[in-house]
């Protein structure tokens, strides 16, 4: 168990994430330029391969270094006796709940070196949001998610996202209330067994 607070963001982690490849990619620049003037071989690696390497690892490095962390998560739970009866991914973060002996693991996209098992007595608020806007016929939502506040900091794991808004009565956004009730009704149960 966790007596440190939750944070969901590594600074140091989220920086280096992105600017070190900005930063690669500029420094490749400036060599290309300054040692190869002639346009030769040696400059076209320096101006596309670095660039390309960057977009490639901001597309596809954190969500392999988060996916990684997080089975290794599930694993360190399943030999610790932490008994996973709901987990659910989100895009921003993973949280596990433990109904039988009150507990929860979180772990972080923007922090995926830091994995948290709590007790689930530490959870001070549980809600779920439909993200309804709007009024008549143009009430809708593009989210829907389940949040709960844990030492203060509030995480919401998105049951439902979208770039359009969606109906109320879509079976999309009552898939998402379902999945954000049901994860909500998990933590609020935990919570009550949990010491």
């Amino acid at each position: 168990m966790n007596a440190e607070p939750v944070k969901k963001i590594n600074m140091p982690y989220l920086l280096s994430y992105i600017l070190a490849p900005a930063a690669i990619t500029a420094l490749c620049f400036f060599l290309g330029y300054t040692f190869f003037r002639d346009r030769g071989t040696g400059a076209v690696i320096l101006f596309l391969v670095p660039p390309a390497l960057s977009i490639l690892w901001w597309i596809f490095g954190g969500k392999i270094i988060f996916k990684g962390k997080r089975k290794k998560l599930i694993k360190e739970l399943e030999r610790s006796g932490f008994l996973p009866n709901h987990t659910f991914d989100s895009d921003i973060c993973t949280v596990i709940v433990d109904i039988e002996h009150g507990k929860i693991a979180l772990i972080f996209f923007w922090n995926p070196f830091q994995n948290y098992v709590l007790p689930a007595s530490r959870i001070t608020k549980i809600w779920t949001d439909d993200g309804k806007t709007g009024m008549g016929p143009l009430t809708g939502s593009s989210r829907v998610s389940f949040l709960f506040t844990i030492d203060g900091i509030r995480i919401r794991a998105n049951t439902f996202t979208s770039n359009k808004r969606w109906r109320m009565d879509s079976d999309y956004i009552l898939t998402g209330i379902s999945k954000a009730d049901m994860m909500a009704e998990a933590l609020t149960e935990a919570k009550e067994r949990s010491v």
